[in-house]
């Protein structure tokens, strides 16, 4: 699915170099579902930027889908992001002006797909998350949990192979946290590779491995021996 081989990212402030990833090689298998830990300036987040291509790195190779990212123009990497990934953030960025269905239907008014389809997409991709009942609701009228179910709805519409979510239950409380942790585990479960940054151990255990950051480089790379299940937790 994806491929990182001595992956470097260097910022320079002054005279002195600062290497927010050192020589990183880490290879995804389609249809995994990982977590990537670590404190604040890890790396992690930048990690993700460069895998979501609105990054480039310093140096180092990244292969999706046995495309050689950093050799895509600009725009080539724009079709990618659009058509290949999903993006599911922290803050949920939902346009408050418009209802879940018409947030949903962004990134297929972006790719150009007609009126007629990309509403059927659209309403397809909140039925899928559970939330058929709350299309034309605006994101004032929802709680954080469907806020977040509004944000991947969205990052599912145009039917990408992988999903980068970026601490994607920092905003909620516990229950909401291990519902959306469920719905990854059911998108994980029909086929699609999820990527998800954490700094909570207990959100990571809904994955099947833990890579963890410090300085710039992986420590560590750990196997869930018995991962949560997010609907039996949910109904306990």
């Amino acid at each position: 699915m994806l491929e990182v081989t001595d992956l470097c990212k260097v910022y320079r402030d002054g005279d002195r170099e600062i290497w927010a990833l050192d020589h990183v090689s880490l290879t995804i298998r389609e249809g995994e579902m990982v977590a990537i830990m670590g404190s604040s300036g890890s790396g992690k987040s930048t990690l993700m930027n460069i895998l979501g291509c609105l990054d480039q790195p310093t140096s180092g190779s990244y292969i999706l889908n046995g495309q050689e990212v950093a050799r895509l123009s600009q725009q080539e990497q724009a079709t990618l992001r659009n058509r290949e990934l999903g993006f599911v953030f922290q803050s949920f960025n939902l346009l408050p002006r418009m209802s879940a269905l018409q947030n949903v239907e962004l990134p297929l008014v972006y790719a150009g797909v007609s009126v007629e389809k990309r509403r059927k997409l659209a309403e397809e991709a909140l039925i899928k998350v559970g939330l058929g009942q709350r299309m034309g609701h605006k994101p004032k009228e929802l709680s954080g949990g469907q806020q977040q179910r509004v944000a991947i709805a969205r990052a599912l519409v145009n039917k990408p192979k992988l999903i980068l979510a970026d601490e994607p239950t920092g905003n909620l409380d516990s229950h909401a946290s291990i519902e959306i942790m469920a719905l990854f585990q059911e998108l994980h479960a029909s086929g699609m590779t999820v990527v998800m940054v954490t700094h909570e151990p207990d959100i990571a255990e809904y994955t099947e491995r833990i890579v963890t950051f410090r300085d710039g480089k992986i420590i560590s790379v750990t196997p869930i021996a018995q991962k949560k299940i997010g609907r039996e937790v949910a109904a306990s």
